[in-house]
């Protein structure tokens, strides 16, 4: 079977990105995944699952880091922890997306609950990118800034809000020469 062996693949590229993910923390033993719960059995989540990486948590965890770093002016730093989060939210997002195909059609609460985790981690996944972009500017290395700009208005759309923030950095940047949206012929202000 050919499609068996692509299938494959995406599992051990996956589970080597998480793997590569968990080594980005430090371990702590107290942190370990906990046992359900059994005094909560409508509780069916292990009561540690906020603490790993892999989770919406540990990507806010990232994006604080990140806000902390770029008020002590650490660029570097902020950009390390800005790409670690737009990696684990786009995990995220491509896991509940196959969630939500696997689902489809068999249980549509539980695909719909999926498909809104996957949107919600893609828009998290796009704030990170815009984040990373303004601090790659702030280093002076729009070359780094402007691909990741794109990404975002392709993923957004350029009509939604930060679409057009992510344009109107590039428009900033010289990349582009037309202002969007139009306002009255002139172009608008930063909006960082």
């Amino acid at each position: 079977m050919k499609v068996a062996a692509p299938a494959s693949l995406v599992r051990l590229t996956s589970l080597s990105v998480i793997a590569v993910l968990s080594l980005l923390t430090p371990v702590h033993a107290q942190n370990q995944v906990q046992p359900i719960d059994p005094n909560s059995p409508n509780n069916l989540r292990p009561t540690a699952q906020n603490d790993s990486l892999l989770s919406i948590a540990g990507g806010e965890r990232l994006m604080k880091e990140a806000e902390q770093a770029v008020a002590a002016q650490n660029y570097t730093l902020a950009a390390k922890k800005l790409q670690e989060a737009r990696q684990v939210y786009n995990q995220l997002s491509n896991f509940y997306q196959d969630l939500n195909s696997s689902f489809s059609g068999i249980d549509i609460r539980v695909s719909d609950s999926q498909r809104q985790k996957a949107l919600m981690t893609a828009q998290k996944r796009d704030e990170a990118t815009y984040q990373l972009a303004l601090v790659h500017r702030a280093q002076n290395q729009p070359e780094l800034a402007v691909p990741l700009l794109i990404q975002i208005i392709k993923s957004q759309n350029p009509t939604r809000e930060l679409g057009k923030k992510a344009y109107q950095q590039l428009f900033e940047l010289g990349f582009v020469d037309a202002p969007y949206p139009r306002q009255g012929g002139s172009s608008s202000s930063s909006q960082r």
